[in-house]
């Protein structure tokens, strides 16, 4: 709603300062006078949660809303790359929410206040505030050093010295192509507005500007000397005031310990609950895995404030501290969520400002209060606007622990003031986080395997998935969108996820048809390939799938053994990423429960050996750099039609239906996925469990399906395992020798872009973007479900007559969306 007098009159009246601009700019800005010597006026903002309380709401949206359109002016690729710069105090919080639109953009602030045993990674000056110097101490010297845009966010763009100054020191040590600006209002006179273009040219990068509103401040010649004028005059009255409210403060001090004090005797605590090891915002670095333990980890702390809140509260403030603006600004919008009073917030704040009771000015009110944080500037005033006389039934005051200090409970101190103006003051402290020094010990303990129901469709004795779970984390673009941004950065193709496909009737009628005649013939290949594993690697084999391809055939492996044999096999799923290898956390992990002599790696199919030639790679690597022995890295398969290992049910290259779907035949898992932001350097690799696709969910139909034939197929799946165990069994690798003929007749001239085999090829056309599908004359109904998806995609099916597998599906090097060579990345032509 629009205020009756605009909270700038009183200064434009009296300063002749003129707000010209957007129509929105009287909304979203008022005017007061500075205590500074260096600039008369400040613009006061209505949305920020600074020095006016505001809904939680109201103010995470215009964060949100500012990255939202970062993101869209980045596009999805180069968002993905981004760095979130904000800048302490006033726009810590402002930049976290600007991350939080942009996506998973990991978030740095700028801070004043120094950290000892923390590197320094930059700094610079902001010339016209009250405290000028800022810090940059990130956990991860690297944050600042990737080739992806910086998007530096401050409340307000006045003059662009600051942000001028930031991009200089930055660019001089950590050079990129691309920054972006943003900022809730443009404010730049018309001398400044070239200046970031020049500057830009200057560097040689690109510089974007992303504002809510524009306009400009016009001052007339002399505002500094009349604004500090003003100030003098107004605050005799000011001062006078607070010298009583001292001299009442000073009669009442108690000598007790602030150890053994438990705050003022109008402040209770809260428990937070605050989740282990946490930072409490992003003055090291906040990164989107942590954004996601905090997400979960809300509703609970707000509860527990709400429940502290006084019966028949109607009007709540939650108050921050300074740089400490976003957790407090969660909290509220959560508590907002819940309850059902009014929630307002803001925090304190560094900032001197001129306090007037007057509906035409922006500052009504100022409780004034000793620093009580041990700032490294020395003790000193800090300020709570707009709390005093605004009718709150209760404030939350939120601090860290650094600021949990005798002072803060003191007579004149903060909770002391609240009290004053507030029926209940409650404290809610949030643990300072503090990065721990770099340690060459690895954690002695990892997670224990995800299960069902928690964790995928499969109950739980079925497979143990060594990841973590990714479920609340958007990866997910378009198929066209993440190809190309893949191509176009070369991006790896395991840090993001396609948008799972979800079949037609008429392909589920397909998947059902082909199921029904090729249940037996999967039935006997799984017992003829895991009677091979007992027979040649181990009587009691640890069953380990690479995800996900592989997860249904190792569990069907296992049901097998179970159905035969009465044996209870372990069985665990695994991340192989192509380019990156195997997970080594997973591998320590195994290696510390398990013999690895016993382990067997189990895939679905060969393609033309790729995930064979990584995984024997990867695990050569891990065992040179680990000291542990015994792994074999020969995969166990389902169907071999590539000849590149020799554990096999079968060499034929026919449709196993578990290929025709993606997530809902596999336990409702997705592909597996591994991105620096989300998985450190000592968790397993990660995976979303989509829930929300139970209905289509077919997983364990699938494998109850085959599973159904075993008795059936017994004898001659036994049969066929004695035939392969005389037979010589010795890998020709002729599928590679046949891509590499495919790719030349074709001129591709790139084996990476050549997909054989029928599961390549159905993965090719429901993640990828295919120039064109080979078909075996004559393969019948094998091709119904490839055949139905090509016409969908309006893909053309070409039909050869000696074609050494049932299909091969292409990409064109010349349409390289979708198209990623042996390392995992984009392939270049």
């Amino acid at each position: 709603m629009k205020n009756v007098v605009w909270t700038g009159t009183w200064v434009a009246e009296r300063l002749g300062v003129e707000l010209v601009g957007d129509e929105r700019l009287s909304d979203l800005l008022g005017l007061a006078l500075r205590r500074n010597p260096r600039r008369a006026h400040l613009l006061v903002s209505n949305v920020l949660g600074k020095h006016v309380p505001q809904s939680p709401s109201v103010v995470y949206g215009h964060g949100f809303a500012l990255g939202r359109r970062v993101r869209e002016l980045l596009g999805a690729e180069d968002a993905g790359a981004a760095v979130v710069l904000g800048y302490a105090e006033t726009a810590t919080g402002l930049g976290h929410c600007v991350a939080d639109g942009v996506g998973l953009a990991p978030y740095l602030h700028s801070t004043r206040r120094p950290v000892p045993g923390v590197d320094t990674a930059g700094g610079f000056e902001e010339s016209h505030s009250h405290a000028t110097s800022h810090l940059l101490l990130p956990e991860n010297p690297a944050l600042l050093a990737g080739a992806g845009p910086l998007v530096l966010v401050d409340d307000e763009f006045s003059t662009g010295n600051t942000v001028l100054n930031t991009i200089r020191d930055l660019h001089a040590r950590y050079p990129r192509d691309r920054y972006v600006v943003v900022a809730l209002v443009d404010m730049r006179s018309a001398a400044d507005l070239g200046r970031l273009a020049e500057f830009a040219t200057e560097i040689g990068a690109r510089v974007d500007l992303v504002t809510a509103a524009r306009g400009t401040v016009n001052l007339p010649e002399g505002v500094l000397e009349k604004g500090q004028a003003l100030v003098a005059e107004h605050e005799t009255t000011e001062a006078t005031r607070t010298t009583e409210n001292t001299r009442t403060a000073e009669n009442t001090k108690t000598t007790e310990p602030a150890d053994n004090r438990p705050g003022h005797p109008g402040a209770a605590r809260v428990e937070l609950g605050w989740p282990r090891g946490l930072p409490d915002g992003g003055r090291h670095g906040f990164t989107p895995g942590q954004r996601i333990r905090l997400d979960a980890a809300l509703p609970a702390m707000a509860a527990r404030v709400a429940e502290a809140l006084p019966e028949g509260a109607r009007r709540v403030l939650v108050l921050g501290f300074e740089e400490l603006m976003y957790a407090p600004l969660r909290l509220a919008r959560e508590l907002e969520q819940v309850v059902s009073a009014e929630v307002r917030y803001s925090t304190t704040t560094r900032s001197p400002v001129l306090a007037l009771d007057d509906p035409g000015y922006a500052i009504r009110t100022r409780l004034v209060f000793p620093a009580h944080d041990d700032p490294d500037d020395g003790p000193g005033e800090r300020y709570a606007y707009n709390v005093a006389g605004a009718g709150f039934d209760a404030v939350v005051a939120v601090v860290d622990s650094a600021a949990d200090t005798p002072a803060l409970h003191a007579p004149d101190g903060l909770l002391a003031q609240l009290a004053e103006h507030a029926p209940s003051v409650l404290l809610a402290v949030v643990p300072s986080y503090v990065p721990a020094r770099p340690s060459t010990e690895r954690p002695s303990m990892l997670p224990e395997p995800l299960r069902g129901p928690a964790f995928s469709s499969y109950a739980p004795d079925e497979v143990g998935w060594l990841l973590q779970d990714l479920s609340d984390v958007t990866l997910e673009a378009p198929t066209e969108e993440r190809e190309e941004a893949i191509q176009s950065g070369g991006a790896h193709y395991a840090e993001s996820l396609p948008v799972e496909y979800q079949p037609s009737p008429q392909y589920q009628e397909l998947f059902q048809t082909a199921l029904g005649t090729s249940a037996a013939r999967i039935a006997q290949a799984v017992g003829a390939v895991t009677e091979l594993v007992l027979a040649e690697r181990s009587p009691h084999p640890v069953l380990v799938s690479l995800a996900r391809a592989g997860t249904p055939v190792g569990v069907l492996m296992r049901r097998w053994a179970q159905h035969r044999h009465g044996l209870d096999l372990p069985h665990y799923a695994v991340s192989i990423v192509r380019g990156r290898g195997i997970d080594a956390n997973a591998l320590r992990w195994l290696a510390a429960h398990h013999d690895p002599a016993d382990v067997v790696f189990v895939d679905g199919w060969t393609g033309k050996g790729a995930i064979t030639r990584e995984l024997t790679e990867a695990i050569r690597e891990f065992e040179s750099a680990e000291g542990v022995t015994g792994f074999d890295p020969e995969i166990a398969v389902l169907a071999d039609p590539g000849s590149c290992v020799r554990t096999y049910g079968t060499r034929e290259d026919f449709l196993i239906p578990s290929a025709c779907l993606n997530s809902t035949v596999s336990g409702l898992i997705s592909r597996t996925v591994l991105r620096s932001d989300l998985v450190g350097e000592y968790d397993f690799h990660g995976a979303k469990f989509y829930r929300e696709l139970a209905g289509s969910d077919v997983s364990v139909d699938f494998l109850d399906a085959v599973a159904a034939h075993f008795p059936d197929v017994a004898d001659a799946a036994c049969a066929q395992a004695k035939e392969l165990l005389a037979t010589d069994r010795t890998p020709t690798w002729e599928g590679w020798a046949a891509v590499e003929r495919i790719s030349e007749e074709y001129e591709i001239h790139d084996v990476n872009l050549v997909k054989p085999g029928v599961g390549e090829t159905t993965r090719v056309l429901l993640r990828r973007v295919p120039w064109k599908i080979l078909a075996r004359a004559g393969a019948g109904t094998d091709l119904d479900h490839v055949r139905l998806l090509a016409q969908q995609r309006g893909v053309p099916v070409e039909e050869v007559d000696e074609l050494p597998y049932t299909c091969v599906g292409l990409i064109h090097p010349k349409y390289t969306r979708g198209a990623t060579g042996a390392d995992g990345k984009a392939v270049t032509v």
